[in-house]
């Protein structure tokens, strides 16, 4: 077995750093067996690297390695892409096609941003690693595979599976050996390392000279916190070694190329779930308010089966002063004596006199009686008109079901 430092030579591995050595360690002790391997990490940090250290120091190393991006491939092909098609499963399938799995065939496939498959593909993807078979999109054949897997992720994986996003036995299945990568910020001793490596390479590049960094600037190098890791140094080494003239870079210099980089790097307490409390108190209110608005139109209903039944009017003045007050201002600008009809041809009207800054409500005799059926009607047409025509809101205000106000609209022809 060769030697860490044989390894990061040969695959371009740059750092010193244990935890990032004892991750090499457990890649090249698990690469000669078929077991599945998962590598964890923030974005950036280098997973890629792992996969085809497990396939080179493995018997499948003459055999295809195919590295597949999950997270790059449209839901609706994913299935497609990894375990094929028959011609015609699909519109656009006008011939067949191999899908991944049976291209490497003996070989090792690297799924990166594993956990971005869809959970239909994931069920496909457990039955390929607990017995080896699978089948083509639009076809009824199994097929056998042998394939090694290697996946990676920059998700938390137990949160991904608690919102019901991966499944577990999959993750259990794919995590059999579990290789984590240090993020950046942790392995400060190798950032002035990689940022200096970086420089070189892109002096030779780009046939200029490779820059230096000052004294303080190697200081807020290594003290920045570099949430994009080793893709993020390696693009700031670039961006410097191809924008400046001089190529001493001091910290004034260096800070420009580093995202707010004067805000502090004290670590912050965040929350992982919204704080719910401030919610339940809306949605108590919210409440309270329905539960009201419902009385109110109960109340409504009370009233106006009253006032159907009871033609004394007098009692409806003193247990409704709000109402009259209400009706009262809508009916006073269009009328200069304002009157309070339960409908056009009612046997009672009664007028509002306002004296002293009090309501009297005045009964008017009128000859004639009219029947519960064209005083439902008449309540009908007002709330129908008060709504501008909207059955819902006038159902509601009536006390019944939209479903009922539809059949009367049909039934009084309205």
């Amino acid at each position: 077995m060769e030697s860490i430092q044989a390894i990061k030579q040969r695959f371009g591995i740059i750092g010193n750093d244990p935890i990032l050595n004892r991750s090499l360690e457990k890649a090249l002790k698990v690469a000669p067996t078929d077991i599945s391997v998962l590598v964890t990490g923030e974005s950036g940090v280098g997973k890629e690297s792992i996969p085809k250290i497990t396939h080179q120091f493995s018997h499948r190393k003459h055999a295809k390695y195919i590295a597949v991006n999950c997270g790059a491939i449209p839901e609706g092909t994913i299935d497609s892409e990894l375990f094929g098609h028959e011609k015609g499963a699909f519109t656009g399938a006008t011939s067949e096609r191999k899908g991944y799995f049976e291209v490497a065939d003996g070989g090792t496939i690297f799924l990166d941003e594993v956990g971005e498959l869809p959970l239909t593909t994931q069920v496909r993807l457990l039955r390929v690693l607990e017995i080896g078979e699978f089948i083509k999109v639009g076809s009824s054949k199994v097929q056998k595979t042998n394939v090694r897997i290697v996946a990676a992720t920059n998700l938390d994986m137990f949160e991904a599976i608690k919102e019901g996003k991966f499944r577990e036995d999959l993750y259990y299945r794919l995590s059999t050996v579990e290789i984590k990568l240090p993020a950046l910020r942790n392995r400060k001793d190798d950032i002035h390392l990689l940022f200096r490596k970086f420089s070189s390479d892109f002096a030779l590049k780009y046939k200029m000279p490779s820059i230096k960094i000052e004294e303080d600037a190697i200081e807020t190098l290594i003290n920045y916190s570099w949430n994009g890791n080793i893709r993020q140094l390696k693009n700031v080494a670039e961006q410097i070694s191809v924008l400046e003239r001089e190529r001493n870079i001091d910290k004034s210099t260096l800070i420009n190329y580093l995202p707010n980089s004067q805000k502090s790097n004290l670590p912050a307490l965040i929350k992982k779930k919204q704080d719910t409390s401030d919610f339940s108190n809306e949605r108590e209110i919210l409440y309270k308010v329905l539960f009201d608005m419902k009385n109110d139109l109960n109340d409504l209903k009370k009233l106006t089966m009253e006032l159907m039944k009871n033609d004394n009017m007098s009692d409806f003045q003193k247990n409704n002063e709000n109402l009259i007050q209400k009706i009262y201002e809508e009916n006073k600008e269009s009328e200069s004596h304002p009157t309070i009809n339960v409908n056009n041809n009612s046997s009672k009207e009664v007028e509002v006199v306002k004296r002293d800054n009090y309501q009297y409500v005045q009964e008017l005799d009128s000859p004639e009686t009219l029947s519960l059926h064209d005083k439902e009607l008449e309540l009908i047409k007002k709330s129908l008109k008060r709504h501008e025509g909207k059955r819902k809101l006038a159902a509601e205000e009536l006390g019944i079901s939209e479903r009922t106000l539809y059949r009367k609209i049909k039934q009084f022809d309205l």
